[in-house]
């Protein structure tokens, strides 16, 4: 028997599923881990964590699906985008925790490089100059940790987004590789040449040195023996761009919005780059071969099923969030209450590090069901937004969307 073994890396758990050949699941694994929150606006994950429950997942969806490393066909890994790691190629061992893509702690860099550099990184990565990408975050880790920038110019450090880690640590640091996808979000990444642009290099102080080799999202990516057997890791891609090859979104005028710890709405744009107007992002949709790119329109929406999380967690309004509904279906309307999650600013079509959250028209009649019922209420206004922005754009009227993520089955 044939399987697929997925890798999911998300921002605040990790997910394996056993899939047959026709598509069915066998078996679905999936484990929290906990976020790190120094200080306000900063957001950091344990490279340990993400690596360890990834690993776990895979154990585990690998057990309960009865199969062994000999019926793996292949690997495929999908992973949250900007979040940026920086280890020791010897040893590798991690210099400090990831920077996750929600993390703002390189706003007021941005805002000092914006009038110099902002159209250059729009011109080449199709991206805004923006704290959420990774570029500020290597510099920071670089410039923020002893020793670090003398170790990349010796070449001794490697970076990496999220799949890259998985990957090296797969492969038992044999391959330093990332695909097209994740290149594209760092805001170092030609999304046009298709190679690593030496003039964004030279802007934001990122040795080439540290940088890992750009490959197609179906190419091979290497293999892993940690399972009993040799297993070729065969197609990797950033969530938003899996999820979208995962709706069968390959033509243009395809739309899709994932509904997770954040939103994010991609409309493929075929092999036509279109420069947003609208605070928009233009990026690589998905390389299936590596000078043949389809692009994306995609806004980015930073807090929506994460909202939820802080109801349950911060403020205890429920034990599991699927509660919510429930609790929002209390109450017939919002009783005048909205609430905007700006947690770690605004993205799409604001990009606003900024704002911070806010719940407005409370009553003394205002209960924890109308803060519930806000809180879901904002995942749509945010992402009509973005909606109304992509149409002007693309000249298009979307008929169509086709939405995933775990705040969907709400």
């Amino acid at each position: 028997m044939a399987v697929l073994l997925a890798l999911d890396q998300g921002t605040t758990s990790s997910r394996a599923v056993v899939t047959g050949a026709d598509g069915s699941v066998l078996a679905f694994a999936q484990r929290e881990f906990p976020q790190h929150l120094p200080r306000p606006g900063w957001v950091e994950h344990d490279p340990a964590d993400l690596w360890q429950s990834q690993l776990e997942t895979a154990c585990e969806a690998l057990r309960n699906a009865n199969v062994t490393a000999s019926d793996v066909a292949a690997i495929g890994v999908t992973n949250q985008r900007e979040t940026a790691l920086l280890w020791d190629r010897a040893t590798g061992k991690p210099l400090c925790n990831a920077i996750v893509w929600q993390d703002r702690r390189t706003a007021e860099t941005c805002d000092a490089m914006r009038d110099r550099f902002g159209a250059l990184v729009t011109e080449r990565t199709g991206l805004l100059l923006d704290p959420y990408f990774s570029a500020t975050k290597i510099a920071w880790m670089l410039d923020n940790c002893e020793g670090a920038r003398e170790c990349a110019q010796r070449g001794q450090l490697a970076f990496g987004t999220v799949d890259t880690w998985l990957i090296w640590n797969l492969t038992e640091g044999k391959r330093h590789v990332t695909d097209i996808t994740n290149a594209s979000r760092t805001m170092l990444f030609d999304i046009r040449s298709m190679e690593w642009s030496g003039d964004l290099l030279d802007a934001f102080g990122v040795p080439r040195s540290v940088l890992p080799e750009v490959l197609p999202c179906t190419a091979e990516f290497g293999s892993t023996s940690l399972f009993g057997g040799s297993i070729p890791i065969a197609g990797v891609a950033g969530d938003q761009h899996a999820a979208l090859i995962g709706q069968a979104g390959f033509d243009a005028g395809c739309a899709k919005n994932t509904y997770g710890t954040g939103s994010f709405l991609m409309l493929n744009t075929g092999d036509r780059f279109v420069r947003s107007n609208q605070h928009l992002l233009s990026t690589v949709a998905f390389a299936f071969e590596r000078n043949r790119p389809t692009y994306a329109l995609e806004g980015s929406v930073f807090v929506t099923g994460a909202a939820v999380q802080w109801l349950r967690d911060e403020m205890q309004f429920f034990s599991e969030s699927h509660e919510i509904e429930a609790l929002a279906n209390q109450v017939p309307d919002n009783g005048g209450v909205f609430f905007v999650p700006a947690f770690t600013g605004l993205g799409a079509p604001y990009w606003d590090p900024y704002a911070r959250g806010t719940i407005t028209g409370i009553t003394r009649g205002t209960t924890r069901a109308h803060i519930a019922r806000a809180a879901l209420e904002a995942m749509a206004f945010q992402s009509a937004d973005v909606l109304a922005a992509m149409e002007r754009d693309s000249g298009m009227t979307l008929n169509d969307l086709r939405v995933d993520g775990g705040a969907s089955r709400n």
